[in-house]
């Protein structure tokens, strides 16, 4: 027994300085030195500016909104902003992929900055693995910085880096925003690739964005700068050389993606969307609303904010204070002990509570659904009514609501909630650990019965035959109840796309003590 204790002690001893070892051999630079940088002033040389001065002007204290719910006007939106930016573009994002509506966004950024718009691109480096020499390249640029918030001490393998660094890796800034003049501004569940715009023709995410205008873009924009001169934000030319070549191996992936052979179908669905046409025709109609946003401090990146300031700290008091009903939407949600009471407390006091999340046939993080699953009957049992989505988006008029022009397969990725229909909030915030302690996180919460009653009308049309209505009841167990793509109605007894093998994985997952990493 003593000799046990002693050679884990040593093992021990000889793990933690070994880890101690490696993290001064592959210590990251120092981003002392940094330029600070800050939001630029309004320029009389912007059309935004000239455009929507006026109509802020006209509604103090409010912001226009206008909500994002298909891909293709989430790209299009996205592409008009970068290309009629004329002082400043600010884009902070968790993944940027180097796909073609990836690739896409960055020549519209390249643009703007060779016609001398100054562009500040902040991206976490756990979602940027196959852009280190393209975002290299447009670094290089005179008025294109590239920031890389909490980079891994190793380039290549990256996940090396989690051996002997983990906790500060495992921190991640999930926000997504994509800020333009200081004028006009998108946030959302949203990040930059082929399968969030509805580009990618095997599968889609199901996902939700606000383009904003007005009173709460200035603190969009102080938010940025918190995030920009934070302590985990580095110079991409301190972690990767610009490439010798200088833009030229940019341009040459560029060209690569304008060879793909889907590119003008898809440059054709973007062009012909209702907000794309509105915009063209001066008719886009905002909601005018009260909006505030909510934001962690950066500084939860490296684990140093206290829980009671987190950004869930601003969210748990509008869901406590709800008086008739609450619908909420995550990808991944996994309420947690004191979520499901709080959500089991609400349909206590006669309020209807229901959620949406990824079923099992359509998620894409198996440990996520594994924690979500011990939850779930509980939820059931309290009252709350849960429905997954389906892989399978059903009718071809349920898929254009989703954005999926053409997918196979469905899988939710929206963070939202409405509030007794007349409070929604939007974001990146998915209802889990994850997102509660460890990842930065951000979002609008608007207050427009407009808008709730829009997200409400689109929450049930969807779940009609985009969702599995899941039941419990003592003796039946739970079941799967749906609608066909023809209408019929269809039950499952067992859970949806389970197989030996993810059965097995669920049992197994939920075993283990990993719950707050999800």
């Amino acid at each position: 027994m003593w000799l046990g204790l002693k050679l884990l002690s040593i093992l021990i001893a000889v793990l933690g300085a070994t880890i101690l070892l490696l993290r001064l051999l592959f210590s990251l630079p120092s981003p002392e030195g940094r330029n600070a940088s800050a939001v630029l002033p309004l320029s009389d040389d912007s059309e935004l500016v000239r455009q929507i001065g006026p109509l802020s002007a006209s509604h103090p204290g409010l912001s226009g909104i206008v909500p994002l719910h298909s891909g293709a006007e989430a790209f299009a939106a996205r592409i008009l902003l970068a290309r009629a930016a004329r002082a400043s573009i600010d884009a902070q994002y968790y993944i940027w992929q180097n796909d073609i509506t990836g690739i896409r966004l960055l020549e519209e950024l390249k643009a703007a900055a060779l016609r001398g718009v100054r562009v500040r691109l902040l991206v976490d480096d756990n979602g940027t693995p196959a852009l280190d020499a393209e975002l290299a390249a447009l670094n290089a640029l005179p008025t294109f910085e590239v920031r890389v918030f909490n980079p891994f001490n190793l380039r290549s393998p990256r996940l090396l880096s989690y051996t002997f660094d983990f906790f500060r890796l495992n921190r991640r800034m999930h926000n997504k925003s994509f800020t333009v003049d200081g004028v006009a501004t998108i946030i959302g569940g949203r990040n930059v690739g082929d399968i969030y715009f509805a580009r990618a023709a095997e599968s889609q995410y199901s996902d939700l964005d606000l383009l904003a205008v007005g009173h709460v873009v200035p603190d969009v924009g102080t938010d940025f700068d918190a995030y920009w001169n934070s302590a985990s934000a580095y110079p991409h030319e301190l972690l990767v050389d610009p490439p010798a070549e200088g833009i030229a191996r940019f341009d040459a992936r560029m060209t690569e993606v304008r060879a793909d052979p889907g590119n003008e179908q898809y440059a054709a669905a973007v062009a012909s969307t209702p907000l794309v046409k509105s915009l063209m025709e001066g008719t886009l109609n905002f909601d005018w609303a009260e909006t505030i946003l909510v934001s962690d401090d950066p500084a939860k990146g490296l684990g140093q904010v206290p829980r009671d300031q987190l950004l869930i700290g601003r969210l748990s008091p509008i869901v406590s204070e709800a008086a008739a009903r609450i619908d909420l939407i995550s990808a991944y949600f996994v309420p947690g002990s004191r979520g499901s009471e709080l959500l089991a407390e609400a349909v206590a006091r006669g309020i209807r509570v229901r959620t949406l999340t990824n079923s099992l046939e359509a998620t894409d993080v198996i440990p996520v659904h594994a924690s979500y699953t011990k939850y779930r009957k509980g939820l059931l049992q309290a009252g709350v009514e849960v429905y997954e989505l389906k892989a399978n988006p059903g009718s071809h008029e349920t898929a254009a609501r989703l954005g999926i022009l053409g997918s196979k397969a469905a899988s939710l990725h929206a963070k939202t909630f409405t509030i007794d229909g007349k409070e929604v909030f939007v974001g990146s915030f998915n209802f889990d650990p994850r997102s509660l302690l460890l990842n930065c996180e951000m979002g609008f919460l608007v207050k427009s019965p407009r808008l709730a009653a829009l997200m409400t009308r689109r929450f049930e049309e969807d779940l009609n035959d985009a969702a599995w209505h899941v039941t419990w009841e003592k003796g039946r167990g739970l079941e799967w109840a749906g609608r066909a793509a023809d209408g019929s109605a269809e039950v499952a007894e067992h859970e949806p796309g389970a197989t030996l093998m993810n059965r097995l994985a669920l049992t197994v997952i939920g075993w283990l003590p990993i719950e707050w990493l999800m």
